[in-house]
């Protein structure tokens, strides 16, 4: 009722007929059986009460209505809350009483009521009450019931994007207490040993009211705690007092905890997070369920005011929580597996290729630390042809991935010439330590023969020195050769004089032991130890960047799923050139991806700068970045990209990179 309704400061005159009146009614009411259930009383001498739970019908004189409003302040807030109405015996002197209806007037009476009207009135007024509040709970019900629905629309979608296993437990816990009104909660999974044995991790904590610091611990899974009792029944538990547990609970509540930090845990929810499989797969425990939940506890009598036990709506929606929780969080653990299993996988593959190459280690690791350091301050450019770029975590990840196994196809290629140091292998080179040897004996021989011949004709000790002296001669020139050979087969550039010495080297013969002439130097070995630059003849260079293709091919085979599908394409462009000299697709600048021409650029740092190849120095990074200016002037690679990689240091920002980052 509105204040309109007390505002009138005239008091009821005495009227003892009246009074004798009310207290019949009264006496009536209280000795009808038919509200036996309800609370009969006066509050004050012109009033009689009929109190039904929070309705209340209210009797009093019609003049109250005219003279005497004040007499109802007691009862004012009810009738604002409409759960009371007003019921006049008598007739007010208003002709008009729909104002009155509207503050709170239910019927009328006669002066003096039958039993049966008496009934019917009260009996009404009560009745419209209990509707109307019944109607309003509905509403509010509902209300309730649209924005739980809401809420736990919004959690499930939160839960379900959510792919980082300990940020979900975070989620999983916040959106728990959220819909219950939890002050604080805890989150426990199950875990395995080596034995198999599993135990409880404590794994998250959420507090409103306090700070504490806490670390991760493990328990054994038993009735003897109350999260464990959970894991091993699984099912919930709602405890109204953990410092009152009901008799003969297996379970105790250890205070040192609360005691330690300054908190009293009175009520707790725990419920199981079970999986797909019907395995309890966690835990989530949560504390103190408060009548305000903006409230904070920060005292007893906080604590006395504001914690509740929890009711059943908030087993329902920690159930259907957890529910979805377990989904979740198995999920995410299912994700996070297949994605260490990629991560095995990659670092395996890095090794196998390694393995074959060892004058490599490292480098694979390193050209992805320089391309993804790239790729995050290229996503931050805010000007030029790349303010628009963005990588997100899961394309950084596609992109660490493809750096990673960039080189992924060495494993096709023959192992003799992947890991060639010089222009010669080992056992060419021996081939030839060996022709030579050969020739030298032969030379020794032939003039120890002509030496008995100078005996037998009785030739001169002139004649026998001359003998000796040409076989020192000849194979002073053999070992010329060789050296030359030995020179002309480092990994260098090549001076025209040796390379025409190496042509009239392999212009000499010799007999073999059948006669056959044979030349010094076979026709792919003059080749090879004609190589201008580096080791490799052009088929062994060839072969060499056909690992490009492998790469892609090999990768291809690998179901990658949507978020890392384009890994094979990455990793097998990075050898491609803005101006189509490339291989081994020779695409043209527009047709190579971003994310190639980012790992083209790390790749040819890095090969510069490593200090662990021992067929060459490591060069500057001065020298490393004038080499990369000429390979943008040559339309190489992206002059943007080398201008960040340099602006940026991007080789420090690499270096800076630890395993937590990775």
């Amino acid at each position: 009722m509105s204040t309109a309704l007390i505002t009138d400061a005239t008091r009821a005159a005495p009227d003892l007929h009246a009074l004798d009146v009310l207290a019949k009614i009264a006496a009536g009411l209280g000795a009808d059986p038919r509200f036996s259930q309800d609370l009969v009383t006066r509050p004050h001498p012109l009033l009689v009460c009929v109190r039904r739970n929070e309705s209340v019908a209210v009797i009093a004189p019609a003049h109250v209505w005219d003279r005497g409003r004040d007499v109802l302040k007691p009862l004012s807030h009810r009738f604002a809350e409409g759960a009371a109405l007003l019921i006049l015996r008598g007739r007010p002197g208003e002709a008009d009483l729909s104002q009155a209806m509207n503050l709170g007037l239910a019927s009328l009476l006669p002066d003096e009521p039958t039993s049966e009207e008496l009934y019917v009135a009260v009996q009404r007024s009560l009745d419209l009450l209990e509707a109307r509040d019944r109607a309003e709970r509905r509403g509010k019900w509902l209300r309730r019931y649209r924005y739980e629905l809401g809420e736990l629309v919004n959690i499930a979608r939160a839960m379900t994007t959510e792919r980082v296993v300990d940020k979900l437990f975070s989620v999983i816990l916040e959106k728990s207490r959220y819909v219950t009104g939890a002050d604080a909660g805890s989150l426990y999974v199950v875990e395995a040993d080596e034995q198999g044995v599993q135990r409880l991790r404590f794994k998250l904590t959420q507090n409103d009211s306090v700070q504490f610091d806490w670390r991760e611990f493990t328990m054994p899974i038993s009735n003897k705690s109350i999260s464990g009792s959970v894991a091993v029944s699984g099912k919930p538990l709602n405890l109204p007092d953990v410092y009152d547990l009901p008799p003969g609970s297996p379970f105790s509540f250890d205070r040192s905890f609360d005691e330690r930090i300054g908190y009293r845990t009175k009520s707790m929810l725990v419920a199981p997070l079970i999986s797909q499989r019907d395995e309890v797969i966690g835990v989530i425990q949560l504390i103190n369920k408060k009548r305000e939940p903006e409230k904070k506890l920060l005292s007893a009598s906080d604590v006395q005011d504001q914690v509740v036990p929890f009711d059943e709506r908030s087993e329902e929606l920690l159930g259907m929580v957890a529910a979805q929780a377990g989904i979740s969080l198995e999920n995410a653990m299912l994700y996070d597996e297949i994605r260490r299993l990629f991560e095995g996988f990659v670092k395996a593959s890095v090794e196998a290729i390694e393995s074959r190459d060892p004058t490599t280690s490292g480098h694979s690791r390193r050209v992805a630390d320089l391309t993804v350091e790239l790729a995050k301050v290229v996503d931050a450019e805010s000007t030029g042809p790349y303010k628009d770029a963005f990588f997100s975590r899961e394309d950084i990840r596609e992109l660490e991935y493809a750096s990673l196994l960039h080189d992924f196809g060495k494993i096709g290629v023959r192992e003799k010439v992947l890991v060639k140091a010089k222009k010669l292998y080992d056992e060419a080179l021996l081939s030839i330590r060996s022709r030579f040897d050969y020739v030298a004996k032969c030379c020794e021989a032939d003039v120890l023969s002509r030496k008995v011949h100078v005996l037998e004709r009785g030739g001169s000790a002139d004649d026998l020195k001359r003998l000796d002296e040409e076989l020192l001669a000849r194979k002073a020139e053999l070992e010329k050769s060789y050296g030359t050979i030995l020179s002309a087969n480092e990994p260098s550039v090549l001076a025209q004089g040796d390379f025409d010495r190496i042509s009239e080297i392999a212009k000499e013969t010799y007999a073999d032991l059948r006669g056959d002439v044979q030349r010094l130097l076979t026709d792919e070995e003059v080749e090879a130890l004609s190589v201008r630059r580096g080791s490799l003849t052009t088929q062994e260079f060839d072969e060499i960047r056909m690992h490009v293709s492998h790469t892609y091919r090999f990768l291809s085979q690998i179901p990658w799923g949507k978020a890392l599908r384009r890994v094979p394409i990455i990793a097998g462009a990075h050898h491609e050139r803005l101006n189509g000299t490339g291989y081994p697709n020779r695409l043209r600048a527009e047709e190579i991806p971003v994310q190639s021409k980012m790992m083209s650029i790390s790749d040819i740092y890095d090969a510069l700068t490593a200090s662990d190849r021992p067929y060459k120095k490591a060069v500057p990074i001065d020298k490393a970045l004038g080499i990369l200016d000429f390979s943008v002037k040559d339309q190489h690679v992206d002059p943007d990209l080398v201008r960040i990689f340099r602006e940026a240091r991007i080789w420090e920002r690499a270096a800076a990179r630890g395993p937590q980052s990775r």
